[in-house]
C-alpha cells in the first residue's frame, strides 16, 4: 500500500483503529457525512461523572477517515464533556502527526461527529434546547480529491 503523504501514525490509525463498533443505547449519538464524497462517520459515547466513559466509532469512508475517527476516539476518552468539546479538527490533524492537505476535511468530520454526539447527550440530560444541537458549520460539501 502507498504510503505517499501519510505519517506513520495516519497509517497506525487506519490498519489497527482503536474503538471500532457500537455501543447499544448509548447516552449519545453523533452522525456526520460529506455528500461530495461519501464519507459517514458516527460515534457512540457512554457519560459518566460528566466524562466520555466510553466510545466507539463507525465509519465508511477514506483511510485518512478512518484514522481521523480512531484518533478522535483515544482524545476524547476520559475527558470531561467540556475538555471534548474543545477537540479542534487541527488537534486531531495534529495527533496524527499531519495529513495531506486534500484529506484536512477528514479531521473536520472526526471532531464534527464527537461534538454532535456530546451535544446529543446535552439535549438529552436538558443542559442544551435541541436547536442548539444544530451541527457546526464547517466544510460541508468540500471535496474528497480522490
Amino acid at each position: 500500500m502507498a504510503q505517499i503523504g501519510y505519517s506513520k501514525k495516519v497509517m497506525e490509525h487506519f490498519m489497527n483503529p482503536r474503538n471500532v463498533g457500537v455501543i447499544e443505547n448509548p447516552d449519545g449519538y453523533g452522525q456526520v457525512g460529506n455528500p461530495v464524497c461519501g464519507d459517514l462517520m458516527e460515534i457512540f459515547i457512554t457519560v459518566k461523572e460528566d466524562r466520555v466513559d466510553d466510545i466507539k466509532f463507525r465509519t465508511f469512508g477514506c483511510g485518512s477517515a478512518i484514522a481521523v475517527s480512531s484518533m478522535v476516539t483515544e482524545m476524547a476518552r476520559g475527558r470531561t464533556l467540556d475538555e471534548a468539546m474543545l477537540i479542534t479538527r487541527k488537534d486531531v490533524a495534529d495527533e496524527l502527526d499531519g495529513l495531506p492537505p486534500q484529506k484536512m476535511h477528514c479531521s473536520n468530520l472526526g471532531a464534527d461527529a464527537l461534538h454532535a454526539a456530546i451535544k446529543n447527550y446535552w439535549v438529552k440530560i436538558g443542559k442544551i434546547k435541541p436547536e442548539e444541537a444544530a451541527p457546526e458549520e464547517g466544510e460541508e460539501g468540500e471535496s474528497c480529491g480522490r
